[in-house]
């Protein structure tokens, strides 16, 4: 589990193309340390495994789901991540609860600053609209954001300075893939929604069979 709070930006160092995977090497420093071989580190938000390290980078593996699923297909050498390691037991939560299981690739379609801020629009796939809260958390490339306008099909965050400075979100370009993760709890409460929906439904289909099995006919 994550919290979206970025602790450093990497960069790719390299990409090793298999047919249905690919291997990333990540150069990076701050979140090597307390590191081990098999732990998990966020990587544009997409939960990637250690599975070799060094001083100065640590190598995970992409399989082609992830690869589809994310913007890690974009990846090329020396562009820039955010990395954040997974929430230790005594760590503060400062952020919200990420999975690192992004939910779809959404598109920034356009920047606007206002005072200090930057707001940004982005159109997500409309499959995952429904579960985008206005005030509610999102996640995007990996990053703990809140959502400050959404419609039918887009929505908008606002960035501030710092988060400018500490992540790689304002560098990215008009119509660049983001990755999106949105809030677990709405997630499960539309499961909820739906199984109770579908049972309910399921209870008022009521046929000429139905009442013949059961007596009533």
């Amino acid at each position: 589990m994550f919290t979206g709070i970025i602790e450093e930006i990497g960069i790719v160092k390299q990409i090793i193309n298999y047919e249905k995977s690919s291997e990333l090497i990540i150069e990076c420093k701050k979140v090597l340390e307390g590191i081990k071989i098999g732990d998990s580190i966020a990587t544009n938000g997409v939960c990637l495994t250690v599975v070799r390290k060094s001083k100065n980078d640590f190598v995970a593996e992409a399989m082609a789901e992830t690869l589809r699923c994310s913007n890690l297909s974009d990846f090329y050498a020396g562009c820039k991540v955010n990395l954040e390691r997974a929430l230790s037991y005594n760590g503060r939560f400062n952020g919200h609860i990420v999975t690192g299981h992004v939910d779809a690739i959404g598109r920034i379609t356009s920047y606007e600053k206002e005072s200090i801020g930057t707001w940004i629009t982005i159109k997500p796939s409309l499959e995952i609209i429904k579960n985008i809260v206005y005030k509610g958390s999102i996640t995007l490339d990996g990053v703990s954001l809140t959502v400050a306008d959404v419609n039918e099909d887009s929505f908008k965050v606002c960035i501030i300075p710092h988060t400018k400075e500490e992540t790689t979100l304002l560098s990215k370009k008009i119509g660049a893939k983001i990755n999106i993760e949105c809030d677990v709890i709405s997630k499960y409460i539309e499961k909820i929604l739906y199984s109770r929906d579908k049972e309910n439904s399921n209870k008022n289909d009521i046929t000429i069979n139905f009442l013949k099995e059961n007596g009533f006919y």
